[in-house]
C-alpha cells in the first residue's frame, strides 16, 4: 500500500524505565518489582512508531538533549522507519518517565518529565512552518507545551492540512485550539476533563462529544478502552467495537497505537470511519504486547487482524 500523504507528528520522546509489581507503593515504602525494562517512549514519539510501521511518510518534530537518551530516540526512529526534525538543546536533557504497571491487570500510572522537549516553542514551530504546512495530516498532544502545539494547529490549519489533537495529558486549554482541530482524540479521563461530562457509558460519551462539537471541533473521537471509540460528529454518531487480538498484557501506549493509526490511515484517503476501525485494530494488536513502541504492529499485520473480521 502506498505512504500516502506525508504525516507530520509534533511531540515529545522520552525514555520509559517500566516497573511491574502488584500494586503500587505507599508513601514512604518500598516494596519489591517483578520486573524492569528501559525502552523508548513519549506520546508522540510512540505515535510517530506507530505510523512509521505502518509505512507512513513521517515526519517527528521535537527537541533533544544530546546524550544516550538521545541515542536510542533516533535509532528507535531509524528502525521504524521515522524521520526526525530534532532541534538538538544541550542545556537540558532528554526526557524521560516513570511507569508503574499493575501485575494482575496490565493498567498503569506514570509520571514524565520531557525534559528538552519542554523547551519547545513558538519560534520552533515557526522555523519548522514548511515541514508543517507541507504535511497531508498534522498531529500534536499536550506533553510538550500548549502554546507551541497551538502556533503548529493554526499553520497546519491556514495550509489545509487535516489536524489530530491528542489532548493527552489532560490540560485546561484555550477555547481557539478547539476550532483549529479537524479530529480531538480524547479517552474517557480526558473528555472529562474537557468537558465536565463523566465518560463511563457510550450515551455519556456522545454527551462528551457534543459539547466539544460546540467548542468548535470537526470531528471527536472518544477511545473508550476495552468498549472501543466512539466517532462523533454533527451529522452522525457510530460506536466502533474494540479489535481484540488476544489476551491483554499491557495497556501503556495504546492510546498511542490507536492515534498513529488513525493519522496514517487518514493519510492514506481512508474514510474516518475506517480510519478508527483500522486505528482500533492497530491499538488491539499493541495491547497484546509488552512496552510502547515495541508493541506497534505492522501494516500487514493490522491488515490480516481486520481480515479475519
Amino acid at each position: 500500500m502506498a505512504s500516502g500523504k506525508p504525516v507530520v507528528i509534533l511531540g515529545v520522546f522520552v525514555a520509559d524505565t517500566a516497573y511491574r509489581a502488584n500494586r503500587q507503593p505507599r508513601m514512604g515504602e518500598t516494596i519489591l518489582g517483578n520486573s524492569f525494562k528501559l525502552g523508548p517512549g513519549g506520546k508522540g514519539s510512540n505515535q510517530a512508531v506507530a505510523a512509521g510501521k505502518l509505512g507512513a511518510d513521517i515526519t517527528f518534530l521535537t527537541r533533544l538533549g544530546v546524550d544516550a537518551f538521545a541515542d536510542m530516540a533516533k535509532a528507535t526512529w531509524a528502525e521504524a522507519g521515522v524521520k526526525s526534525a530534532v532541534i538538538e538543546t544541550p542545556q537540558s536533557y532528554t526526557g524521560a518517565a516513570y511507569i508503574f504497571i499493575e501485575e494482575t491487570t496490565g493498567n498503569n500510572a506514570i509520571i514524565v518529565s520531557p525534559g528538552a522537549a519542554m523547551l519547545i516553542s513558538p519560534e520552533d514551530i515557526e522555523a519548522n512552518a514548511g515541514l508543517i504546512g507541507g504535511a497531508g495530516v498534522f498531529v500534536t498532544q499536550l506533553e510538550q507545551p500548549i502554546d507551541a502545539a497551538l502556533r503548529a494547529l493554526e499553520i497546519a490549519r491556514g495550509a489545509g492540512v487535516t489536524t489530530i489533537l491528542n489532548p493527552a495529558p489532560a490540560a485546561k486549554l484555550p477555547d481557539r485550539i478547539y476550532t483549529l482541530c479537524d479530529y480531538v482524540t480524547p479517552n474517557e479521563t480526558e473528555a472529562e476533563e474537557l468537558t465536565g461530562i463523566k465518560v463511563s457509558s457510550i450515551d455519556e460519551a456522545r454527551r462528551a462529544a457534543d459539547s466539544l462539537l460546540k467548542k468548535g471541533v470537526g470531528s471527536v473521537i472518544i477511545t473508550l478502552g476495552e468498549k472501543g471509540a466512539l466517532l462523533h460528529t454533527a451529522a452522525r454518531s457510530d460506536h466502533v467495537p474494540v479489535v481484540s487480538a488476544g489476551p491483554v498484557v499491557e495497556t501503556t501506549g495504546a492510546g498511542d497505537a490507536f492515534n498513529g493509526g488513525l493519522a496514517a490511515a487518514l493519510a492514506k484517503g481512508v474514510e474516518p470511519l475506517q480510519a478508527v476501525r483500522f486505528a482500533c485494530a492497530v491499538a488491539g494488536i499493541s495491547v497484546t504486547r509488552p512496552g510502547t513502541a515495541p508493541s506497534m504492529p505492522t501494516l500487514q499485520e493490522v491488515e490480516a487482524l481486520l481480515a479475519e473480521g
